[in-house]
């Protein structure tokens, strides 16, 4: 049985040409969906995007394709992890203004701003006494939320100056 097994001719599989074309439509659809999953991640992030320098039209190499796409998996894992810090920076303040709203007298003088809130402008929540220095003595605390950001171009009084 064992002479009959020998003169048998082996079943190799045949050897195919990778298809070139199929692989770099599939390494381009990673790129892009990568891509798409960054974009709004570095949008938040408002970091500067950076682009390997161009050269011109050409056809990319499956190698250079591949490059590619591990480049933008890498950045793709730091903008995720840059994004969930920062929801937990927020959270925790989120937190912290909760706890000041429930109790001010137990958080005096403290402040939250609405950066650390996650929200757009330049305003802050703190605690102060209510009228002053009558109110810190009677252990009167309230929570006020400043105004914003001081006016950018705001017109200053013309200094006099002597000898003009």
């Amino acid at each position: 049985m064992s002479v009959l097994a020998a003169s048998r001719p082996l079943d190799v599989p045949a050897v195919r040409t990778p298809d070139l074309p199929a692989i770099r439509r599939t390494l381009r659809a990673q790129i892009a969906r990568l891509e798409a999953q960054l974009a709004p991640l570095v949008a938040d992030d408002a970091l500067p995007v950076t682009s390997p320098p161009r050269e011109g039209p050409r056809l990319l190499s499956v190698g250079e394709l591949e490059r590619r796409r591990d480049a933008l998996a890498v950045r793709l894992g730091e903008a995720r992890a840059r994004a969930a810090a920062r929801s937990e920076r927020n959270n925790d303040a989120r937190r912290r203004l909760e706890a000041m709203l429930a109790a001010p007298e137990r958080h005096r003088f403290e402040r939250v701003s609405l950066a650390e809130l996650g929200q757009p402008g330049c305003g802050t929540y703190a605690v102060r006494p209510r009228l002053g220095l009558i109110g810190m003595l009677a252990g009167w605390w309230e929570i006020k939320l400043s105004s914003g950001c001081p006016l950018a171009g705001a017109a200053r009084p013309p200094s006099s100056r002597s000898g003009q």
